[in-house]
């Protein structure tokens, strides 16, 4: 593939995994980037997620697979049950491809090695809060009124809660979901399950996970993410009551509350609200959107880190291919666009399921859905999104046979096998 003729400059405004992952990748492609983060100083927001084949082939392009695998756990299998032991959900990635597997990942983690990889010709205003994106002449304006800029390519990645969305069109849909979330990073300790993302359910209305994700720089104790679903209008006094936050805990998972036994109640837990966002357009002018900011959905399908990688790969790649930006940007939308349209349905339709009060929603789940999920066709259909290897509605995403590849090496060497040998 060439690199484009010559070098644009590129202003990127927040620096998450969708920024982070933009700013490494098109300063190696040898273009002027320079990042604007409100916070006022660089960090990870968030405790844990799962990086699918989907994220992992972008880390294998940019040279961090092996280091992310050292820290991060391997993942083979989503089990999720009701507190009477009922069976709801049990997906295992090599039934869909004996390469594939999950890895479960600190935040702070990914965000150090996006960090640390992105050195040469770094470029970081911390502190710094844009409130205004001229797309036209590709300027920003920050909360002091000082303008930055001119830039030929300003990618918005503000995260979900985006306030310059709307500088590149008024959204189709934007709007908060009513549940948010708990969360927190625990010792992993004794855990039975080490190669498992485990749920336990109540109806819709109460939700815990327990995701293993290894560990992270500076710190080589093996960690669980903890996931406790609420309303998000409960969210500000949760926990206060300490002694009664931990029996609901414990009435859902003893021994997901046996791991939270020194976590402090409500200080030790962060909390998350999430969005439904639709763009009618993802650029316009200089400006073009990437990640959460261009996509926002709920976690039940685990895909925001993952989809904001492969963003930020894909805008590279169109940038490449075409010559004009206005090309490269049409191109980038339409890749993306045809990739998270089956996602955004099922993110919509599958959350009031495992977020909502709708009992009799939860109890037509219980009874159904792991049997579909044992049917050929529809085990393979929900492994694909799970996988986030689902392309629309019928397709597939392609992997690099490369990548593909590298997985099948270091899987065999996990196991303690030299690589073409069968398990």
């Amino acid at each position: 593939m060439e690199l484009p003729a010559s070098p644009l400059r590129i202003g990127i405004v927040g620096y998450g995994t969708a920024g982070q992952a933009a700013a490494l990748l098109f300063t190696r492609d040898g273009h002027d980037v320079e990042v604007f983060e409100r916070a006022p100083v660089l960090g990870p927001v968030g405790a844990g997620f799962l990086l699918q084949p989907t994220g992992l082939a972008v880390l294998w392009e940019l040279g961090l697979l092996d280091a992310a695998l050292a820290h991060g756990a391997r993942i083979g299998r989503l089990f999720g049950e009701t507190t009477a032991g009922r069976a709801v959900m049990d997906m295992r990635y090599h039934e869909l491809e004996p390469r594939f597997f999950g890895l479960g990942m600190q935040r702070g983690a990914l965000f150090g090695l996006l960090d640390d990889a992105w050195r040469e010709g770094r470029r970081v205003h911390c502190g710094r809060r844009i409130v205004e994106v001229d797309a036209d002449r590709g300027v920003l304006r920050d909360e002091h009124g000082a303008e930055h800029g001119a830039f030929d390519v300003v990618i918005v990645a503000d995260g979900s809660a985006s306030a310059l969305r709307g500088a590149v069109a008024a959204p189709a849909l934007d709007r908060p979901y009513p549940w948010g979330a708990q969360w927190c990073l625990v010792a992993q300790e004794a855990w039975a399950f080490p190669d498992e993302l485990r749920q336990r359910y109540v109806g819709a209305r109460r939700m815990a996970g327990m995701l293993p994700v290894g560990t992270r720089p500076g710190d080589s104790v093996p960690r669980l993410s903890f996931f406790w679903s609420l309303p998000a209008a409960a969210l500000p006094s949760a926990g206060t009551d300490e002694a009664a936050w931990r029996d609901d805990v414990a009435a859902v998972w003893p021994e997901a509350a046996e791991r939270l036994r020194d976590t402090a109640v409500p200080a030790g837990l962060a909390q998350a609200r999430y969005r439904d966002t639709v763009q009618r357009r993802w650029h316009r002018g200089r400006a073009v959107l990437m990640g959460d900011a261009a996509h926002a959905m709920s976690p039940q399908l685990g895909q925001g880190v993952n989809m904001a990688l492969v963003d930020a790969l894909a805008l590279r790649d169109a940038l490449r291919t075409h010559g004009r930006t206005a090309d490269a940007f049409a191109d980038y939308e339409r890749r993306r666009r045809d990739h998270l349209s089956a996602y955004h349905f099922w993110s919509r339709w599958l959350t009031p399921l495992f977020q909502s009060e709708r009992d009799r929603l939860a109890a037509m789940r219980d009874l159904v859905f792991h049997p579909l999920s044992r049917v050929p066709g529809g085990r393979g259909q929900m492994l694909r999104v799970l996988t986030g290897t689902r392309r629309g509605w019928l397709g597939t995403f392609a992997l690099d046979p490369g990548f593909l590849d590298a997985l099948a090496e270091r899987s065999f060497l996990a196991l303690g096998r030299p690589a073409g040998e069968a398990p």
